[in-house]
């Protein structure tokens, strides 16, 4: 009869399994499959995979429930049988474990971000977490352990999770980068401190580059923190051979290291993606007659004091921002990166526009899916070779955590002062078949990255040693199909700290106005909005707006359109219809944002002249909008 884990590891050394995705994979399952869903389709190979690793001397084997959360199974389609896919893992694991053999309930990432650099709402996350943790219990395992986190905060949710179903010891495990501190940045001490803070009964690092960081990461972890340690490395990094990933460090070398994890402070050993039975029959041969360390006792190293800095004041941050303090009507029109690498056209346009009186130009990033020249790069050109001042579009798509945080602070040095934060769309897969998507943050999380960098912070919350002033924008879309989504996401992004609106298209300023005053009851801070303005050039254009990018046309301007159709006629009435509706939303926002179609920025700046005081000195016109700066959205 087993005694009850924690009883054990204060006793001696326990050995974990090793992989299980490696195992299924050599049996030729194939990649794409959903790993869990065989403890309903396949349970006898995931028995086997178990039997192995207790063969090879394991005393805990995991559960094949890595990624049997909801949230994970629905990309196959089978988030409705998380449940049933967890109480079958841990039923399979425990009869094969008998009375002897610990089962510990593996509980992996929701492969999802949480807010503040996602969607996903902390309680959100917490449910999943709980109603995996929930059946892992009832099927009988005898810990838990909480592994592969990347983020802490997810980290921190299912552990919550775990103590809300019941009294099971828990593990909480992190992977780590190369230094080894979490992807986001947060370091070994700090990371350590949390979990010790949260009430873990033992932490420790799985997965992983291999065991040599893991080793480093564990030597810190036990400076911080007198809680017993884990730890179950990669064996090392993944190599292509012959179409297949193969990792190669030796049984005897992992062995080796585990004796060394050991030495630090850990009680439980084993391995983690590419480890078979045969690097877990050698790690429990070179244990078997290890001592466990004692008790390390007090804490040596010192907790570390991180102070966030005060963020720049909007006025200082770049001269669009000290327009908005200021209460005035800036005006923004639209310059599109060229396709190929020659920007003359743009900085001619650029230089046109600011001596008609533009206060920035808005480019955008990634626009369409042909080859662009970058919208980082050329707002640098415009700003350096003209004076302009851009409003960059920053797009998530394309970039990981780690590239936009190095992109936005090379955006900084190069003299970028002003970003629209922005998700990305989708590239349309017929122009682009072999294109692929990356989607690490969306704009909710890139607002929180954009005000730790004003803070002197990066996203792990270590120090910078220096601050950004970048005056963050967000967009707003009066016409979402889901308007309380719409609000929720934007309350989000001001909560986060974006300092300016930027409204899509406006053709019908009635339901502008509507949802504005929708927008001013939330109790939502008030920020400065733009609002779009997009001079019509044709009857096509007009039904292009309407029922493809979802921007509703009033069927007054279609058929205002539609009777001049194409050529300079629809182009002159385009630009009527525009300035007709400037005028009417002018009281309503705080700046203007113009598009201009095809690169003609005379048709934006024709639209400009119509504010009463002239385009280039906007002072009275921008007093119908300072009121509702400083008093409210409404």
């Amino acid at each position: 009869m087993r005694v009850p884990f924690l009883e054990k590891i204060e006793q001696r050394v326990v050995v974990c399994d090793g992989a299980m995705g490696t195992m299924l994979y050599a049996k030729g399952i194939a990649l794409h499959r959903c790993f869990d869903e065989l403890n309903l389709s396949a349970p006898q190979l995931v028995k086997e995979v178990h039997l192995s690793y207790l063969r090879a001397g394991a005393e805990v084997i995991e559960t094949n429930t890595f990624g049997a959360n909801r949230y994970r199974l629905a990309k196959f389609d089978r988030a409705d049988q998380a449940r049933e896919i967890n109480l079958a893992g841990a039923r399979l694991a425990r009869e094969a474990a008998g009375e002897d053999i610990y089962v510990a309930g593996s509980v992996g990432p929701l492969d999802i971000r949480l807010e503040p650099l996602g969607p996903t709402s902390r309680e959100e996350a917490r449910a999943a977490f709980r109603e995996q943790v929930d059946a892992l219990a009832e099927g009988g395992v005898d810990l838990i352990i909480i592994e592969t986190m990347t983020g802490m905060e997810e980290a921190h949710q299912a552990l919550l999770a775990a103590r809300e179903v019941g009294t099971l010891p828990v593990i909480v495990q992190i992977t780590i980068s190369e230094d080894g501190s979490t992807p986001a940045g947060v370091r070994p001490e700090d990371f350590a401190r949390r979990l010790d803070a949260w009430g873990a009964d033992l932490m420790g690092v799985n997965c992983s580059l291999g065991p040599a960081i893991v080793l480093e990461t564990l030597e810190r972890m036990a400076a911080v923190t007198s809680k017993k340690l884990t730890a179950q490395p990669n064996a090392g990094l993944p190599q292509m051979i012959g179409g297949r990933s193969l990792y190669l460090c030796s049984p005897e070398y992992m062995a080796s290291y585990a004796q060394r994890f050991i030495e630090t402070g850990a009680r439980l050993v084993g391995g983690c993606c590419g480890t078979t039975p045969e690097h877990i029959k050698a790690i429990k041969a070179a244990v078997k007659s290890l001592a466990p360390r004692e008790s390390r006792g007090a804490v040596e190293a010192p907790a570390r004091s991180v102070q966030a800095l005060e963020p720049i004041p909007l006025e200082k941050r770049s001269r669009l921002g000290a327009k908005l303090g200021r209460g005035e009507f800036p005006v923004v029109i639209e310059i599109t990166p060229p396709k190929g690498s020659d920007p003359a056209r743009e900085l001619q346009g650029a230089e046109y526009l600011l001596q008609q009186g533009a206060d920035a130009a808005n480019i955008p990033d990634g626009f369409g899916s042909t080859a662009r020249m970058s919208a980082l790069v050329l707002a640098a050109l415009i700003q350096q070779k003209t004076g302009l001042e851009p409003l960059l579009h920053f797009s998530c798509r394309g970039r990981n955590l780690q590239s936009i945080q190095s992109d936005l602070l090379g955006a900084f040095a190069l003299g970028l002062r002003n970003i629209w934060a922005v998700t990305g769309d989708l590239p349309p897969f017929a122009a682009s078949p072999a294109g692929t998507t990356v989607f690490d943050i969306d704009s909710v999380g890139l607002v929180n990255v954009l005000s730790n960098l004003n803070r002197g912070l990066d996203v792990g919350g270590n120090p910078l040693g220096a601050q950004t002033a970048f005056l963050i924008g967000v967009g707003l879309n009066p016409y979402a199909l889901n308007v309380e989504e719409e609000i929720r996401r934007f309350r989000y992004k001001v909560e986060a700290g974006a300092n300016l609106g930027v409204i899509r298209p406006v053709f019908d300023p009635a339901r502008l106005r509507e949802f504005l005053g929708r927008l001013g009851e939330t109790g939502i801070s008030p920020i400065p909005l733009l609002g779009g303005i997009y001079p019509l050039t044709s009857f096509r254009s007009a039904e292009f707006m309407n029922n493809e990018m979802s921007i509703p046309v009033p069927p007054a301007i279609l058929e205002r359109m539609r009777k001049v159709d194409t050529g300079d006629q629809a182009r002159a009435e385009g630009v009527k219809i525009a300035r007709e509706i400037l005028l009417e939303i002018r009281g309503l926002v705080q700046g203007i944002q113009i598009a201009a179609p095809f690169g003609r920025y005379a048709l934006a700046v024709e639209v400009a002249e119509v504010l009463d005081c002239g385009f280039g000195d906007r002072a009275s016109a921008g007093a119908k909008g300072s009121e509702l700066a400083s008093g409210g959205l409404n």
